[in-house]
């Protein structure tokens, strides 16, 4: 969905506060959504390193709300690490650089919306958690995250898109595809949707117990892949979350329980043999000791008592949907092969099964940890 038109960097930069010469720039990261590239800048002689940024509106329908969600929560974070009198703040958050108009982005004449942000020297993002300890520090940084967002003043984060881990209306959309059939493909899964019907209570637990004030409403990231926290190169600490489009309004959990799915499997996600798909109850342990460590001191006793549900949860969501867009047709994520959504619902649904499984064991490391 990205505007495969090649874009005029440097004048783009001219949009920004961005003083100096420009020197360069090269495509950025390994994210799908977005196009992101980075830029340098020669201020007085001396490289200077930025990232800017293409928002997919095809995605986000809103740009306008996304920044603008962008620009409170990475404000108050850096209010809140000023604060603490911590050295390095800008290393800490991601920074916006301000339009030459003031604004916290630019529009282009094409409709496209675009940001830049200072760049995180001396750091990197890791695509595989490989250890229990960066595994521990990716749940220590968005604990840390949630924490600092915690006493965001009102109003209300926008909803950038609405009902994104709503696993209700997820699992209603399944249903509808399967009955709709659109393409001829129900009947060749018809154990796979057995599967899914037999799981149908867990997806209102969460809700249910939102409607019932019993777990309140947060400031979450939603997309709390290892690929988000910058790790610092000499310390090995987590210092900075990235990509922040989906913050908004939801449940702690969810996040966790992201974590949960996308860093305690022993297996890539479309694994064709899904007898190697196990939940790796080291990492489990790992995550929870890290997020607690930053995130028990706001939470409810009733959110940390979900904290195993919550993977289990998230899982099953991701499955439904990956098995939802097998019966679409795969007309929402990309595949490289027949059939790739339909694997990719396999392995959910072996790791939900081995979550399941273990259910005693990962209590019993939440009740250690949350004591």
């Amino acid at each position: 969905m990205s505007d495969r038109r090649p874009h005029d960097i440097p004048r783009l930069t001219r949009q920004f506060l961005m003083p100096g010469d420009f020197l360069s720039h090269a495509p950025c990261g390994q994210g799908h959504i977005n196009d992101t590239y980075e830029v340098r800048i020669s201020q007085a002689g001396t490289p200077v390193r930025y990232i800017i940024q293409r928002i997919n509106h095809a995605i986000f329908t809103r740009p306008d709300l996304v920044m603008e969600n962008i620009r409170r929560v990475t404000g108050h974070i850096a209010d809140k690490l000023h604060g603490e009198n911590l050295t390095e703040v800008y290393r800490r958050v991601l920074t916006l650089v301000p339009c030459r108009d003031g604004r916290a982005w630019h529009a282009d004449a094409d409709g496209n919306h675009w940001r830049a942000y200072l760049y995180v020297e001396g750091a990197e993002a890791h695509s595989h958690v490989n250890s229990p300890a960066l595994a521990r520090e990716a749940a220590k940084s968005f604990g840390r995250f949630q924490h600092l967002l915690a006493d965001l003043p009102l109003p209300r984060l926008a909803d950038t898109i609405p009902h994104f881990h709503h696993t209700r209306s997820r699992y209603d959309a399944l249903m509808h595809a399967a009955e709709e059939d659109r393409a001829g493909r129900r009947a060749a899964v018809a154990a796979e949707l057995d599967w899914c019907r037999a799981r149908e209570a867990a997806v209102d637990v969460l809700l249910d117990a939102h409607a019932a004030g019993l777990l309140p409403e947060r400031i979450t990231h939603n997309d709390t892949k290892i690929n988000n926290v910058m790790i610092d190169h000499q310390t090995g600490e987590g210092i900075c979350i990235m990509d922040l489009d989906t913050v908004m309004p939801g449940l702690a959990l969810y996040d966790f329980g992201d974590l949960v799915r996308t860093t305690t499997i022993s297996t890539a996600e479309d694994e064709q043999d899904t007898s190697l798909v196990e939940m790796r109850l080291p990492m489990f342990q790992a995550l929870v000791e890290g997020y607690l460590s930053t995130a028990k001191s706001f939470l409810t006793p009733a959110e940390i008592g979900q904290l195993a549900f919550a993977g289990k949860l998230i899982t099953l969501e991701t499955g439904l949907r990956f098995l939802t867009d097998h019966l679409n047709g795969d007309l929402y994520f990309k595949t490289k092969r027949p059939g790739h959504n339909l694997d990719r619902f396999r392995v959910q649904a072996r790791l939900v099964e081995s979550i399941e499984k273990q259910h005693d064991a990962m209590q019993a490391v939440v009740a250690r940890a949350g004591a």
